[in-house]
């Protein structure tokens, strides 16, 4: 029964990736007035699901790795350390969203110091 529901929500997903894909594609071709094959987007949908999966099995042996059940913003780091303008992007939204946290709840950051 499991097995069946992860089977389901697993072709849920694939179709969700599958429409998301067919509507960037569809923007990108109007605006460069060029055509793109329903072939075309199945491969890169299928290419972005393979991509998707092995990105979550390093985030997950990542995390484990460090002795913890959940993934964190280190782990995902540690995806991008061969990929330098998309570790910077990564690393820039981390620091800009922990600033932001850290503005909402000065207490605890004044505690820290």
């Amino acid at each position: 029964m499991a097995d069946k529901m992860d089977d389901e929500l697993r072709e849920r997903l694939k179709a969700a990736l599958w429409y998301s894909i067919g509507k960037i594609v569809d923007e990108e071709t109007m605006r460069l007035n060029t055509n793109a094959t329903p072939q075309f987007i199945g491969a890169l949908s299928e290419m972005v699901w393979a991509q998707i999966e092995n990105v979550a099995i390093d985030l997950e042996s990542f995390s484990r790795h460090a002795g913890r059940m959940t993934v964190n913003t280190d782990d995902v780091l540690l995806v991008t350390r061969r990929n330098d303008a998309l570790h910077g992007i990564i690393e820039d939204f981390i620091n800009k969203e922990k600033a932001k946290s850290a503005a909402k709840t000065p207490g605890k950051a004044r505690a820290k110091k």
